[in-house]
């Protein structure tokens, strides 16, 4: 087992410390946000939250994958199967709401961070997949 290269540890620890950013957003300061600007959150309020659990979910769930190989628990082979793919790019990957002004402040650094993360570790996601696929290939 080797150490983690330290992309990986810095995007895992990035990624950990913007979960509980968001828990915390949504849990403690928005709820009063929400009170002062109207009585009921709106609907397109709660699918960009939505949206950036289900991409710092995603991001996490790579991440430990990686982890994983790196240890030795599974083969780089197994964690590039499609199953264990990056995957919700179709709902993590809209930006429709980015420019809307009518979301918090707060919510809308979230949604662009977590979109700028998950585009990150995509790319990453496909460094992998060809380093994986030329090892096969030199094999």
């Amino acid at each position: 087992m080797g150490a983690q290269p330290a992309i990986f540890t810095r995007t895992y620890d990035e990624t950990l410390n913007m979960i509980v950013e968001a828990r915390n957003y949504m849990e403690h300061l928005e709820p009063r946000v929400t009170m002062r600007r109207r009585a009921h959150p709106d609907l397109r309020f709660s699918c960009e939250a939505l949206r950036v659990t289900s991409r710092l979910t995603q991001v996490m769930a790579w991440l430990m994958l990686q982890r994983a190989v790196n240890c030795g628990e599974i083969s780089p082979e197994e964690a590039c199967l499609d199953c264990n793919r990056l995957s919700g790019r179709e709902v993590c990957l809209d930006t429709n709401a980015m420019d809307d002004d009518s979301l918090p402040t707060g919510l809308r650094s979230l949604m662009a961070r977590s979109l700028h993360l998950y585009q990150r570790v995509s790319r990453l996601e496909q460094m992998v997949l060809v380093r994986v696929e030329a090892a096969r290939t030199i094999n």
